[in-house]
């Protein structure tokens, strides 16, 4: 049987004093990793960057579509808007903004589009204050930015369903 090659370690080592002895120098060596040791193991560095790269992924467009959604300036671009007075705080404006989106995933969005106007931001607060509407409400408004209705408290996502139907078809009257 043919016998391999084995590497043999450098016995300098960079920043050491020749002849002197290091502390850790008795202790064990580290393993050098062949290549039959990376391909063996290949599949789960592939899995992990696959992981890796999903989470990043998912995480960068939850955020983008989170900024998306709070900007006020796309009421009135042409698309049906239902804007939601949101306190990031309150449980019932959680509970309605879960109702609102999915009464919405069961639209069309080139029909419909959804914003947030936080209460707590100087620019949410201003639309509530223009409005005069509490938290826990959402304001319908057509494609020019005409507010065409207000839904106030916490209502059920097949009654939010009716309402945005109807903003559709008021809005697109063709």
């Amino acid at each position: 049987m043919k016998r391999q090659k084995r590497k043999t370690a450098s016995k300098k080592k960079q920043g050491s004093i020749p002849g002197e002895q290091t502390a850790g120098s008795s202790g064990p060596k580290k393993k050098i990793r062949s290549r039959r040791d990376f391909l063996r193991n290949i599949g789960y560095n592939v899995a992990g960057l696959a992981i890796v790269g999903g989470g990043g992924w998912y995480l960068a467009s939850s955020v983008h579509a989170g900024i998306v959604e709070q900007d006020l300036s796309r009421i009135g671009n042409g698309t049906s808007t239902v804007v939601q007075i949101h306190d990031p705080q309150c449980s019932l404006c959680r509970a309605l903004q879960s109702e609102a989106r999915d009464a919405l995933s069961q639209l069309d969005d080139d029909d419909i589009q959804y914003v947030v106007a936080n209460i707590r931001h100087p620019d949410g607060q201003a639309l509530a204050d223009a409005h005069g509407v509490p938290h826990v409400t959402l304001l319908l408004f057509d494609g020019s930015g005409k507010r065409r209705g207000v839904l106030s408290g916490p209502n059920t996502s097949e009654s939010l369903l009716v309402e945005f139907k109807r903003l559709i078809r008021k809005s697109n009257p063709g």
